[in-house]
């Protein structure tokens, strides 16, 4: 077996994402590296998805095993500020159902954290909160 595809991988994670956010209502995602100017008074999702540390599921093998591959997915929901915290978490709702426990394409997604409110939103003048989800994917070597 090859190494994993760590692009893969990602576009799992994130491409469960898109599709939903693209249905009614529409809202705008940004991923990693990707420039965006916001419209003002308008909500808007940011997803940011970073592999960590790594594990061994098998010692002293040398031409077989398995590693253990960890990653979390932040997921920043930008709603307008003022108007309450409501929209932001019907969205944190639609979020949080796409991940919670469930195994996409060998990816294992933990129960869901969030949506919890940030005290200091970037960029200022908005309503945000985050979710966060933890997952694996066994690589087999």
């Amino acid at each position: 077996m090859a190494a994993a595809d760590l692009n893969a991988i990602r576009a799992t994670v994130e491409g469960r994402l898109a599709t939903e956010l693209a249905g009614s209502p529409a809202l705008p995602v940004v991923f990693n590296n990707m420039p965006y100017e916001p419209t003002p008074n308008s909500s808007w999702v940011q997803c940011l998805t970073a592999f960590g540390a790594n594990e061994y599921l098998g010692h002293g093998l040398t031409t077989s095993g398995y590693n253990r591959i960890a990653g979390l997915t932040l997921i920043n929901i930008f709603t307008p500020k003022g108007v309450g915290p409501g929209a932001n978490l019907v969205i944190g709702k639609r979020i949080r159902d796409l991940y919670n426990r469930i195994i996409v394409s060998g990816v294992f997604f933990d129960a869901a954290n969030g949506p919890e409110a940030l005290g200091s939103p970037s960029p200022e003048g908005y309503f945000q909160t985050q979710v966060r989800v933890a997952f694996e994917f066994i690589e087999e070597l």
